[in-house]
């Protein structure tokens, strides 16, 4: 049998017991979104088929059905043993977009509410020995106002820079069999000053028993340690014999291993990785392991011509990252999605720097009211990815302030949402609202596409320390934080010359030669400025109709050898924060 994405969705917390239930499901529309009220999950016969990760919207789903699609239902047989069934079952979805409701064996075992987190159930009890029907109901409405979208399009076609919609899974099930007691969660908190690690683990329940854990760099020990845990909850501060720190260029990882054996007899053990590294902001920049860095940042959405919101393999993760950094940006604004945790993986073992955000847009912020909608999600993805080094900050809102003319800003909705997050995770900078109306944040950033480098440079090249500019002064105020350019150039470049399918910003360069010119310069205004700590240039590749990457929707090249020299060479060039003398104490 053929299983896409056949590798295992979650490298930060694995078991040698697993089951990837990717591949062919049953599957059929629900236009009326009536099934659940009829108890198709009982009786409704399915006619089509699906390649599961793959949305119903895209071409490597089988399906290809791309007008809106209020509901659908997915189903599967999975064979159980009488081995398995002595411990705990676990069922693992990556994500569903939106509303998951599932069934086993014709019972109910929970629903999900979110498009983009990951989530389990414990289906033992519906569970029998052989041939077990697994069902899935997921709903979805981009035009609620009621879930958060991202890039969706809210019209039947893609426009501007709203693209294909994606329904129901897209990410990974899988199976994972556990004893009765196991490990449920690890939160890793490094200390490069101390050569350790501080580890907080959670169990499924409480026990009597003792855990062990094992660092090791290259095959060779580092850290060893053994407590007694009664409860279900431990922590414990393990020093490192060996100090090597992940950083851009020399991403250095430690295996860990956790192995706990409760006095009953049962034993679960979990295999994981983390990465010794600070993130620090003082002084007007942001420092990585006590260093300032510029963040040379790009933005990518993260869509695939034949799968939309899922990449076709692992290998196309990977090649993103490749991509970027063969241009000479050492990271990347994931942007308007939360990003599937094998791309985190992937970016924490190449030495890429990321951000973690949200996918707000299409969501109603105008009121605290709302947040029940919101922050469940949001807590849900900060829990999840905390571990990995190469997520450096947390962005929950992008462009808030005016978005789609309908969805005004509630301001105290956006300061709790940055109250939880710094609450969850005070370990990274959190930005509140990227680019247009701040009202708390540790990061001041904003956007600007002026296509023109004079005037561009007339606004942040001669910048000192402490200073911003802000065309949007009149809504937000800065108040000394670091300065951050998050989104500027977008210049379209259409190498189909399809003039009527193409979108960007402003007008479009007439030749490479006055594109690598606008590049440079507008790229040089940021690096050379002592009040700019970063940039993430508008974007890495086209995404449909919008022409505003460095590559094609296919990631392939779009422009003479020669310029994507001179972005690398523009982009690697030395910033001036990175020659500053400091001395103002850190903050994180």
């Amino acid at each position: 049998m053929n299983i896409p994405r056949e590798e295992h969705p979650r490298p930060q917390f694995t078991r040698a017991n697993w089951l990837n239930l990717n591949g062919e499901w049953d599957f059929e529309f629900d236009f009326s979104n009536s099934g659940l009220e009829c108890d198709f999950y009982k009786t409704g016969g399915f006619s089509k088929k699906i390649s599961v990760p793959f949305c119903p919207e895209s071409k490597l789903s089988g399906i290809g059905y791309t007008d809106f699609i209020p509901a659908v239902w997915y189903r599967r047989t999975i064979t159980i043993t009488e081995e398995q069934l002595r411990g705990r079952v676990l069922l693992h979805f990556g994500a569903v977009d939106y509303h998951a409701v599932v069934f086993v064996n014709n019972q109910k075992v929970g629903e999900h509410v979110g498009g983009y987190g990951s989530f389990e159930f414990d289906i033992t009890p519906c569970l029998a020995a052989g041939c077990n029907t697994l069902r899935v109901y997921a709903e979805d409405d981009v035009k609620s106002g009621k879930q958060p979208t991202g890039k969706q399009s809210d019209r039947l076609h893609s426009y501007g820079c709203f693209y294909s919609r994606t329904t129901g899974i897209w990410q990974t099930v899988w199976l994972e069999f556990v004893p009765q007691t196991y490990i449920k969660k690890l939160r890793v908190y490094p200390d490069i000053d101390n050569a350790s690690v501080t580890l907080s683990i959670w169990l499924s329940q409480p026990a009597q028993g003792s855990l062990s854990v094992f660092a090791s760099m290259d095959d060779k020990e580092c850290g060893c340690q053994r407590i007694n845990v009664t409860g279900d909850f431990a922590t414990l501060t393990l020093p490192l014999t060996e100090k090597r720190l992940w950083d851009l260029g020399d991403p250095a990882l430690y295996d860990l291993r956790l192995k706990l054996d409760c006095a009953d007899g049962a034993a679960d053990e979990v295999e994981t990785y983390f990465g010794l590294r600070s993130i620090t902001l003082g002084d007007g920049v942001i420092r990585l392991n006590n260093r300032p860095v510029f963040q040379r940042l790009v933005l990518d959405q993260g869509f695939y011509p034949n799968g939309v919101y899922t990449a076709p393999s692992d290998e196309a993760l990977i090649n993103d990252i490749k991509l970027s950094m063969d241009l000479g940006f050492n990271g990347a604004r994931l942007h308007e999605k939360a990003f599937e945790e094998r791309f985190l993986y992937h970016a924490d073992r190449l030495g890429y720097l990321v951000w973690g955000e949200y996918a707000n847009w299409g969501f109603d912020i105008s009121t605290t009211a709302n947040i029940a909608r919101y922050l469940p999600e949001w807590i849900s993805l900060v829990e999840r990815d905390f571990n990995h080094p190469a997520l450096i900050g947390w962005c929950p809102f992008n462009e808030t302030w005016d978005y789609m003319e309908k969805y005004q800003q509630d301001n105290d909705l956006l300061a709790i949402v940055y109250g939880v997050t710094k609450a969850l995770d005070p370990t990274r900078p959190v930005i509140d609202t990227s680019g247009n109306y701040h009202v708390i944040t540790d990061i001041y950033d904003v956007h600007d596409y002026d296509q023109s480098p004079e005037t561009f440079h007339s606004r942040y090249g001669a910048l000192k320390k402490g200073q911003a500019y802000d065309q949007y002064s009149a809504r937000q105020s800065y108040a000394g934080q670091p300065f951050f350019v998050s989104e500027y150039g977008g210049a379209r470049w259409d190498v189909s010359q399809d003039s009527a399918d193409n979108w960007g910003y402003d007008d479009a360069p007439t030749s490479e030669d006055e594109y690598i010119a606008r590049y440079e310069g507008l790229t040089k205004a940021l690096l050379g400025s002592e009040g700019v700590c970063a940039f993430c240039y508008t974007q890495l590749y086209d995404v449909e109709q919008e022409k505003n990457g460095l590559y094609t929707y296919d990631r392939k090249r779009k422009f003479a050898d020669g310029v994507y020299q001179r972005i690398h060479d523009c982009n690697t060039a030395k910033a001036a924060i990175e020659n500053k003398k400091e001395g103002q104490k850190d903050t994180v």
